[in-house]
């Protein structure tokens, strides 16, 4: 199975969160794109970290990719929220049953979206308000069909691994 997982990094994102995912990934090898939402392929996190991404949001197509994850962080999430491509990646991922992860305050994004609507999900405490339409759990990880949430930073290792078993399985 041909397996591909965009990763997108906007201006202040939550660096634990996004790099944790990544890294895991591609331990395991699993094709893991870095994508940057802003007009240069370097992003700088929340705690002043650049990242240097794989390219920006216009040099891919999404229709290869099998997951979309979205860092939170802030203002990262804020900028994830705005951007008109990564609201339409979501939606053809969703339709197309392919698997959405988001972590921190990035489940937001899903809720503004409507895509857990009657799902249970998790985030950032203080940003319950923000998933629309969600069964909000606490938990620091929720997967409910093909979306998976994270409760935050320190859920950044069990958010990776719960990533990680949707395409090599609990053992690995």
């Amino acid at each position: 199975m041909n397996q591909k997982v965009y990763v997108f990094f906007a201006e202040g994102f939550e660096e634990i969160e996004a790099l944790t995912v990544v890294d895991m990934l591609r331990r395991v090898a699993v094709d893991t794109v870095t994508v940057s939402v802003g007009d240069s392929t370097t992003v700088t996190g929340a705690h002043g970290i650049p990242v240097i991404t794989d390219g920006l949001f216009a040099d891919f197509s999404y229709a290869d990719g099998t997951m979309a994850v979205l860092p939170g962080g802030m203002p990262g999430t804020n900028h994830l929220m705005a951007h008109d491509g990564v609201k339409q990646v979501l939606l053809t991922y969703q339709k197309e049953k392919k698997y959405i992860a988001a972590i921190c305050a990035a489940p937001s994004v899903l809720g503004a979206a409507g895509l857990l609507d009657g799902r249970h999900a998790t985030c950032y405490p203080g940003f319950e308000t923000y998933l629309q339409g969600a069964d909000y759990t606490a938990a620091l990880v929720e997967k409910d069909g093909n979306i998976i949430t994270g409760k935050g930073p320190g859920a950044a290792m069990e958010f990776a691994f719960a990533i990680v078993e949707k395409y090599c399985g609990i053992d690995k």
